[in-house]
């Protein structure tokens, strides 16, 4: 089962993060975490890799109600969204929200990850239309 959502986009990494930033706010999340693990590799361990960032993404509307259904679903959130650069293209991969029923079980979840999906593709589809 694909756990993903996925568009390549062409562009720069820079310029694609500022857009996935405004898809996102523009669909109501903020991003609450962001971990550069190019950075942390390089400064951890001298490692070097291509450019690659991991956003928390979070729509607190949607939070709320996947809490009040599921205290543990926080162990799911926010939601991941990635972007990488990936030869001349940037890749930007956002988690399927459909996986907190899938792990959870819970069909009670199931609307909240419809919306949280909805909205994710509707971000990832701005991205695709603008060109990234």
């Amino acid at each position: 089962m694909p756990y993903d959502r996925t568009v390549r986009l062409p562009g720069t990494f820079g310029e694609t993060v500022e857009s996935v930033r405004r898809a996102l706010s523009d669909q109501g999340f903020g991003v609450l975490t962001e971990i550069d693990v190019q950075a942390v590799l390089r400064a951890r361990l001298g490692h070097e890799m291509e450019p690659y960032l991991i956003l928390g993404a979070c729509n607190p509307p949607l939070a709320r109600q996947a809490l009040e259904t599921d205290r543990s679903i926080g162990l799911l959130l926010p939601c991941n969204v990635v972007v990488r650069a990936e030869g001349e293209q940037v890749v930007v991969q956002a988690i399927d929200p459909s996986t907190m029923v899938t792990l959870t079980g819970d069909e009670a979840m199931a609307p909240v990850a419809d919306e949280a999906a909805r909205r994710l593709d509707a971000a990832l589809a701005a991205l695709t239309e603008a060109g990234g």
